[in-house]
């Protein structure tokens, strides 16, 4: 099975169907999914509007709550480095306390097309934030980056950070190698050993 991905019980149903020829109901998937919760093999997270301010009903995520079970069950094939990495970023946030959910920001962006009357065409896009972490009053919005080796990338990663207009931290976990550091819009970027290491980022 994947790891981190954006899902819905539908898209779940066509990839048993498709890939392994299993007719099974988005209800049998779903009540599947509840076992393994219950057993502490995945862990289930919702998507936020952070804008909106509510969650959005389908789409979902999946965690796996031991990545040694996963990969060893798999026979340590499908090491993708940035999916383990996202999960591994997930399961210290939980072992820390947090309640985390998936984020999203609607934003509207100009594009280069121009309309009749000579003014440029904007559009909506929905750009994902990896966690929103909440533990009382303290709040961070997190992305995972496994590389920001360019300007493009560190855009990339950072964008959706810039487009939340409230006071809470906002980081970006990388594999930096680097001692943590703001940018100039105060987007905190911290390397993934420090983070995981404890370094308490609402100090640094």
């Amino acid at each position: 099975m994947p790891l981190p991905r954006e899902w819905n019980l539908s898209k779940l149903t066509n990839t048993f169907k498709s890939v392994m020829g299993k007719d099974i109901t988005d209800d049998t998937i779903g009540n599947f999914i509840g076992y393994f919760e219950d057993a502490f093999v995945i862990s289930k997270v919702s998507k936020y509007n952070i804008k909106g301010r509510k969650y959005i009903g389908a789409p979902f995520k999946l965690y796996f709550e031991d990545i040694g079970v996963r990969n060893a069950r798999l026979n340590f094939r499908q090491i993708e480095e940035t999916h383990i990495m996202e999960n591994i970023i997930y399961n210290e946030l939980r072992y820390r306390g947090f309640n985390v959910d998936v984020g999203e920001v609607n934003v509207s962006e100009k594009t280069d097309r121009i309309d009749a009357n000579g003014k440029y065409i904007y559009a909506q896009k929905a750009l994902e934030v990896d966690f929103i972490a909440s533990k009382g009053d303290i709040k961070y919005y997190i992305q995972s980056a496994l590389s920001m080796d360019d300007a493009d990338k560190q855009l990339q990663e950072k964008k959706s950070l810039y487009y939340i207009d409230d006071s809470f931290k906002k980081v970006v976990v990388a594999k930096t190698g680097l001692k943590p550091s703001y940018d100039e819009k105060g987007v905190m970027i911290i390397d993934l050993f420090d983070f995981l290491m404890d370094n308490p980022i609402n100090h640094v």
